[in-house]
């Protein structure tokens, strides 16, 4: 690789704080924030507003949509229309 064109890649704690969730990687971002992680060591932070804990596809939580339904009432509205 070139030296000096790349972005500094460095350890990084991603937080979901709705969950209750954070988990500890590597990264280019650099948030302005820290946090003080389980190892004792300080790290910068980024918020994140979704995470495998708290995504409806991971959890199990997902609604299931009424697609019977919705093509029902799109054959009720335009059904007899051609």
């Amino acid at each position: 690789m070139k030296k000096d064109i790349h972005p500094d890649y460095h350890p990084v704690v991603f937080r979901d704080d709705d969950a209750g969730f954070a988990f500890l990687t590597r990264s280019t971002a650099t948030p302005g924030r820290t946090v003080e992680w389980q190892d004792g060591n300080t790290y910068p932070v980024v918020d994140v507003e979704v995470s495998s804990a708290s995504h409806p596809f991971y959890t199990g939580r997902r609604r299931v949509m009424d697609t019977a339904g919705r093509v029902e009432r799109f054959r009720q509205r335009y059904g007899g229309r051609r």
